[in-house]
Formats: C-alpha cells, structure tokens, sequence
C-alpha cells in the first residue's frame, strides 16, 4: 500500500467548551465520510454516550455533534497532518502537529482536556502550554485495535463528568 498523507479536520469547539477531546489523526473510515469517529467498531460514540447519557452511536452525525455541543465538549485532533497508509495509530509518520496552545487560548471555559489513546497522548502533551486549573486526563483509545473491553474503557472514561 503507498503512504499518503492525510489531514485532520477542523475542531468542533465552542467558545463555551468545558470538555475538550483530542484523538490522533481520523482514519481512512472517518476520512472518506468527513466524520469523526466514523468507524463503526469504534466505540468513541458509546463511550461519550454513556457519560452523557444519551445514545449518540444511535443518532445521526449532526445530532450528535449537536449533543456535544450543548453538553460543551469538544473534539479535534493533535495531528494537523501525516503520512499513513492504513488507519493504525502505530504507522503515522512524519506528523505535523496542531497548534493546541492557540486553541485552548480561544476556550476560556475548558476545565478538562482529554487524550484518547497513547498516540494522541504522546504527541498532544507535547503540544500543551502552561496549563491552571485545566485537567489532563489520558483516556485507552475508544479504537476496536486497543483491545481492553468496553467496560474497562469506560471505567476510565467516566473521570470525563468532573468536566461537565
């Protein structure tokens, strides 16, 4: 398979954002519906679900980007572009990161930034400025590829609340 690079999309954030949730770089899946978290083993949508208690895996895009942003949490992704050429997480090479200091500069209300999976946390911590009163949380990867069971994940996943 031929590397290619890819980029991210643009962050879902209001100025009211309490809750901000930072991935990698979406995957092939994601990419081609213009989509976060689009691939349907993917248990982002669950996961976020059941701390917001509402079934967004079950309610179309829109509506649940509408979820998100009344329950003021936002999504982007540290990764503003890499090379890759299939979705895994291990096989991004020669990654331009986003400018996460300019973003949350714009969020006076963020409370919690949180990494979903180790890529995500290794290259977005690096990014992070200065931060006061703003929680870091490293979250396992909501990807089918990260293996730990749903219920292991969210028991991490629920520190997500203090946010909201």
């Amino acid at each position: 398979m031929p590397v290619v690079r890819h980029a991210s999309f643009a962050p879902h954030v209001a100025p009211d954002t309490r809750l901000l949730i930072l991935g990698s770089l979406p995957g092939a899946r994601s990419l081609a519906a213009r989509q976060y978290y689009a691939h349907p083993t993917n248990q982002f949508w669950r996961l976020l679900g059941a701390i917001v208690d509402q079934p967004l895996a079950d309610m179309p895009y829109d509506d649940r980007l509408a979820v998100l942003r009344a329950a003021r949490i936002g999504l982007w992704d540290v990764i503003r572009s890499a090379e890759r050429h299939t979705s895994s997480d291990s096989l991004i090479r020669e990654a331009e990161a986003h400018d996460l200091a300019a973003l949350i500069a714009e969020l006076p209300d963020l409370r919690m930034i949180a990494f979903n999976g180790g890529k995500a946390t290794a290259i977005g911590r690096k990014q992070l400025p200065q931060l006061v009163g703003i929680a870091v949380v490293d979250l396992p990867s909501s990807s089918a590829a990260h293996t730990i069971g749903f219920s292991a994940k969210l028991d991490r996943w629920v520190a997500l609340r203090g946010a909201l």
